[in-house]
């Protein structure tokens, strides 16, 4: 599989209800019929870094707004990787990083809690997601939303990895110490977790091989799905 183009990426468009968010698509280019676009979502709690992450994947200071105040986050945006809009001919190793609403801020009026948990949940539950990669500090145990998150993946049978944020931060006693509070603090076998920093840019390459091996779309579809 060619590599994609991480560096080719743009803000595609921003969708505050599901029903909003178009269906997908399948490709056609030089007359062979591709799937529709894999789309990797993004998920964690609020204040956990998913913009610095996603920002860092696609070697951007600002495409997904980073903000000292959580909780901003409250569409599902969704970013295209490895192609752009105004592309000609069309690229079928393109992807869309969808950035989902942060969750657990307390302080988000409850009415918009529901939307967004409403609008985030359908998003989930719709069938689109090829991965996603769900956002956990390293630096303390999974909140109760995160290990809610994780249940109700695992029960929907989503593909997804965890990925450990703010790794930067976390001495190599302390990095051990969090490694071995993890096997109790999720419960789940076989899962893969990458320690990751926006900073260093450790575990950068290695998250966008995993979603480049998931997301293999060069190959001509056998026929056109059905949408």
């Amino acid at each position: 599989m060619s590599k994609m183009n991480w560096n080719k990426a743009e803000i595609f468009a921003s969708y505050g209800q599901f029903p909003q968010i178009p269906p997908q698509e399948a490709l056609t280019v030089a007359g062979e019929n591709y799937p529709p676009r894999a789309e990797v979502a993004f998920s964690g709690r609020s204040n956990v870094g998913k913009s610095s992450l996603i920002n860092k994947m696609l070697n951007r200071k600002s495409l997904a707004r980073v903000s000292a105040k959580p909780g901003k986050t409250v569409t599902i945006n969704f970013f295209t990787v490895g192609w752009l809009k105004s592309d000609s001919t069309p690229s079928v190793r393109g992807i869309y990083a969808v950035d989902l609403p942060g969750y657990g801020y307390a302080k988000t009026a409850k009415s918009e809690k529901e939307r967004f948990g409403e609008l985030t949940e359908r998003y989930i539950a719709s069938g689109r997601i090829k991965l996603l990669v769900q956002l956990i500090d390293f630096r303390h145990p999974p909140s109760e939303d995160d290990l809610l998150m994780l249940e109700y993946l695992k029960a929907k049978e989503i593909p997804f990895v965890i990925a450990l944020t703010k790794a930067d931060k976390l001495r190599k006693k302390q990095r051990e110490q969090r490694r071995i509070a993890l096997q109790s603090e999720i419960q789940y076998k076989d899962l893969t977790i990458i320690e990751f920093s926006a900073e260093t840019g450790e575990g950068v390459l290695e998250l966008r091989k995993i979603i480049e091996t998931r997301c293999n779309t060069e190959s001509p579809a056998q026929e056109t799905p059905h949408l």
